[in-house]
This record gives structure tokens, C-alpha cells and sequence, in this order.
């Protein structure tokens, strides 16, 4: 799960990485309270998580609580790579000195983690990565031996850092490791006027599969800011939205991943990502088809199960349950195949539904869901 910005620099604070004083707002007439608050002159920044909002107009430095205001009307609403902007943070500005990069992130195929250092952080940083990648240090870290001060000096040094960023890489890693996070990166890291060393920006992207601790320490998985995505989340489904027109149910991200591609290929656009799992329940089936037909996107929608540990007649039973309970409007194509795929096929055949149709393969199936999709 990524986190906004706001909560990346919590967690730096609570961890003692000094950051600029701010506060959160989904309003415009409080965002001028805000300013008043933090001294007038401030940097109001949309909250998404996304990068490359600096570039996309979502970071502007505001004179006044006036300004800072008219700046976060603006901003509130905006569309930033895909994502909606709903909150903005303002923030205490400061005089920077230096710009560094700092990060650490899981380097999966080593079975290790990653430092990623330069001494010249800022916006431009995926350009300086790619022109002139020796200005990148990357030194890769063992987990069973952390990041101790030692470590920490010599990627100061390989990244050409300066000696007092040293105890905020200790602290980067700490916030790495005890929020369980397989990415902890600040751009920009600054050295002020007065010579703090200032984290001006935060990404954290915190493990999954360590949700159950966050929980136990009251901080669970916040809900999606996509409404779909918070009512499959609500119904414990593995869904996420895409901008098209074709909704996808799957069993395995595999097969799922696959038939987007296939979708694609016949000249439609997925509008989702949903998984109903290798052992799904008819019930798991009913709640995925109920999420996807409420998205006003879609219009056509592709079932594609093998079946193995899910059978094909508990899909075949959920799909029938999903529509005793909401109105299809929408053509529904079905491919079956696998463990009870012939029960399965009977249960919808009995059913007799007029805008449900069966189709033998996966490419079939892809190609008469897109075209229903396509076609006006």
C-alpha cells in the first residue's frame, strides 16, 4: 500500500527525521486558515500518490493565506497522472542549501534490499538517473545486518552525501523496518541555510502481506480513494480500477493479468483488475460481479475461470446468485473450463439469462466481450 505524503512524513517524524511543519485540508477557505497558522507564506502540495506532481503543477508556493487559498481551489479536484486530488497539504517553506535523494527499496531477484543515494535530488532526478547514472550511488544492503551507522557512512560517501545525512539513514531504515515497507524514498532531502538536514518530501510503500501487525497496532489499511475499489475492499476482493470499458473477473492474477491482454488485443480497453482467487466461493463470485456491474464504465463484462481448486460450477452458481440479486443491463460472457466446467455450463444454461452468453475459449470469449463493448 502506498502512502500519501502527509503519512510518509508522519512516520519520518515519529522515527526523528526532521520535516517541515505542515497540515492536511480537503477545503479551500481552510487551507487560508492553514497559512494564517504556519506563518502566511507557505507550499501548498496535492496529495496523490503518484509522482511527478511537481511537474504537473501540483506543488506552488503560495504568498500569502490569500494565495494560499485561490492555490488550493485550484489544486482540490485537479487530475494528476489518473489520480483525483482530494486533499492538499501546506507546508512551512524553508531555505534550502543542497538537494540529496535518499532511498531504500527491495531488490526482490538479490533477496536484499537496495540504498539508492545521490547528491543531486530534486525534480530532475529520473534525468539525472538516466544520463549520467554514476551520479547514482547504489549500494545494496543485507537485512540481516541493517543499515548501522557504518553503513550509513559509506553510502553517504559512494553518493557523495554530506557526513550529517549519515543518522538520517539509520532513521530511514528504521522507518523501513519497523513499518514493515518495501519502499522508504525522500526527494528531496535538503541541507538548509541554517544546516538541518530536512526531509522536504516522503514515499512509503508498506508490505501487504504485514497488514495483520498494522491492524494490531490500530492502523490498518486505509480505504481506497476510488469508491469501487473501497467497495471491493469492504468484501475482501483483490480488485483494482482501469480506465476502459471491458470489466474482467479472473481466478489467478496469472489468467487475469492474460485476459487484459487479450482484451487489449481485440481492440477494447480492461476497466478492471479482479481476482477472484484460487479457492473462491460462490459468495466471492456474487461480490465481484456486483462490484463490476455497478461501474457506469463498463459495458460489457468477461467471466474467464479455469477451473482447479475453484470449480467451475460454484463460479457458474455465484454468477446466478450475483443476478437473483442485481439487474443485469450489461451483455455478460462467460468462458468456463477446467474442474466442473460441463456442471457449470448447465447451471447457466438452465438459467436461461438473455444477456448471458457462453463462449468455449479465452480468445473467443476476449473477442465477443470487446466487441459487445465496442459496438454502438
Amino acid at each position: 500500500m502506498d502512502l500519501y505524503e502527509h503519512q510518509a512524513r508522519e512516520l519520518f517524524e515519529e522515527h526523528g527525521i526532521v520535516v517541515p511543519r505542515a497540515e492536511v485540508t480537503d477545503s479551500p477557505k481552510k487551507a487560508r486558515e492553514i497559512a494564517r497558522r504556519l506563518g502566511g507564506r507557505v507550499v501548498v502540495k496535492a496529495q496523490v500518490r503518484t509522482g511527478g506532481r511537481g511537474k504537473a503543477g501540483g506543488v506552488k508556493l503560495a504568498a500569502d493565506p490569500a494565495a494560499a487559498e485561490l492555490t488550493a481551489r485550484q489544486m482540490l479536484g485537479m487530475d494528476i497522472k489518473g489520480h483525483t486530488v482530494g486533499t492538499v497539504m501546506l507546508a512551512r517553506p524553508v531555505d534550502i542549501e543542497e538537494e540529496f535523494y535518499v532511498s531504500y527499496v527491495l531488490d526482490r531477484a538479490a533477496g536484499r534490499f537496495l540504498a539508492i543515494a545521490s547528491a543531486e535530488g530534486g525534480m530532475d532526478i529520473e534525468e539525472v538517473a538516466a544520463t549520467r547514472p554514476e551520479a547514482v550511488a547504489r549500494v545494496p544492503v543485507d537485512p540481516a545486518e541493517g543499515v548501522t551507522p557504518a553503513t550509513a557512512s559509506r553510502i553517504a560517501e559512494a553518493a557523495g552525501l554530506p557526513p550529517q545525512t549519515v543518522d538520517v539513514l539509520v532513521r530511514l531504515w528504521e522507518v523501513l523496518v519497523r513499518e514493515d515497507a518495501l519502499l522508504v524514498e525522500v526527494n528531496p532531502l535538503v541541507r538548509t541555510r541554517d544546516g538541518r538536514i530536512t526531509a522536504l518530501d516522503g514515499k512509503v510503500t508498506l508490505d501487504d502481506n504485514a497488514s495483520f501487525r498494522r491492524t494490531r497496532r490500530g492502523a490498518g489499511h486505509e480505504t481506497p480513494q476510488d469508491p469501487l475499489e473501497a467497495a471491493a475492499a469492504a468484501k475482501g476482493l483483490t480488485y483494482v480500477k482501469l480506465d476502459g470499458e471491458v470489466g474482467i473477473i479472473g481466478n489467478g492474477a496469472g489468467l487475469v493479468m492474460a485476459t487484459l491482454d487479450v482484451v487489449a488485443g481485440c481492440g477494447a480497453r480492461p476497466a478492471n483488475f479482479l481476482d477472484i482467487g484460487g479457492g473462491a466461493s460462490a459468495q466471492v463470485m456474487a461480490d465481484g460481479l456486483s462490484v463490476i456491474l455497478s461501474d457506469p464504465s463498463v459495458r460489457s463484462v468477461l467471466v474467464n475461470v479455469f477451473g482447479g481448486i475453484t470449480a467451475c460450477d460454484a463460479v457458474a452458481d455465484g454468477i446466478v446468485r450475483a443476478l437473483d440479486t442485481v439487474r443485469l443491463t450489461k451483455p455478460l460472457v462467460v468462458r468456463l473450463d477446467g474442474n466442473n466446467a460441463a456442471r457449470g455450463r448447465a447451471v447457466l444454461d438452465a438459467h436461461a439469462h438473455p444477456l448471458v452468453e457462453q463462449v468455449p475459449t479465452m480468445d473467443g470469449a476476449a473477442s465477443r466481450a470487446a466487441h459487445l463493448a465496442t459496438t454502438p
